[in-house]
């Protein structure tokens, strides 16, 4: 797979294929746009297999950009706009504010069952499902379990539901699709989306429930424990209510 090949083989070898494409694309009849748009939207496509925001960029970027500073072909204005309205379809502006596409390992969860006993058929909610990477790992935490996905992306929606068919994948965004139905909320968002994930689940999920995030933790919250990963990463798990930090040592203080 492209996140494991040492950096910067990757972007190169997308690049690669992605002139390959144009090539192919004009000896069998296309303009420079049509050729143009299918070899860069097989880049960006490539591009959601890299492991870190900044690579995705590097990936999808490269070729039009060697395309628009070489001059290897006049592109019309048009293809440009189409190019950037797909880029912005796989990558909507309204997600920039959570995860870009942060992929969970497959093992991520593994002890999980441990710290947090679901019933059989509990559901559990992967918000902000990507490509279904945490779909996966609950899975294979929970194989019992109804496990549901929200996407905004839409591609992104289609590709989840295709690797993950047994699976409910919806599109929609995470902070208005509610939570309560869920015995089990998982994310891997990003640090400044956990204030925002404790307000919610603290007003939707019932009591009894579990929020789970992986690396990044609900700071003034209490956890009810912590996994550590083997590259060092947390995984976090609270229990709902929520507890505040130092809520149990202000409740247990002398009076003064």
């Amino acid at each position: 797979m492209l996140p494991r090949l040492p950096w910067p083989l990757p972007a190169v070898l997308v690049w690669a294929l992605c002139w390959l494409v144009y090539r192919l694309g004009e000896r069998m009849g296309l303009a420079p746009a049509p050729a143009l748009l299918l070899a860069a939207l097989t880049g960006l496509l490539l591009s959601l297999a890299a492991t870190r925001w900044w690579r995705r960029i590097i990936v999808a970027a490269g070729f039009p950009v060697a395309v628009f500073v070489s001059g290897a072909a006049i592109v019309p204005g048009w293809a440009w706009l189409v190019l950037l309205l797909a880029a912005l379809l796989v990558y909507p502006v309204k997600a920039w504010r959570d995860a870009p596409l942060f992929p969970t390992p497959a093992d991520a969860l593994a002890g999980l069952p441990a710290r947090v006993r679901l019933p059989p058929d509990a559901a559990v909610l992967d918000a902000g499902c990507g490509l279904g990477h945490g779909l996966r790992a609950l899975r294979a935490a929970y194989p019992q379990a109804r496990l549901h996905g929200i996407e905004w992306s839409w591609p992104l929606r289609i590709a989840c539901a295709l690797r993950c068919p047994w699976a409910q994948v919806r599109h929609g965004d995470i902070w208005q699709r509610p939570w309560r139905p869920y015995v089990l909320v998982y994310l891997f968002q990003r640090p400044e989306s956990m204030p925002r994930a404790v307000a919610k689940a603290s007003a939707e999920m019932v009591p009894g429930s579990w929020l789970v995030s992986l690396e990044f933790e609900a700071r003034d919250m209490h956890p009810d424990h912590r996994l550590d990963l083997p590259d060092g990463r947390p995984v976090w798990i609270y229990r709902l209510p929520l507890r505040p930090r130092g809520a149990d040592t202000a409740a247990s203080a002398p009076p003064p």
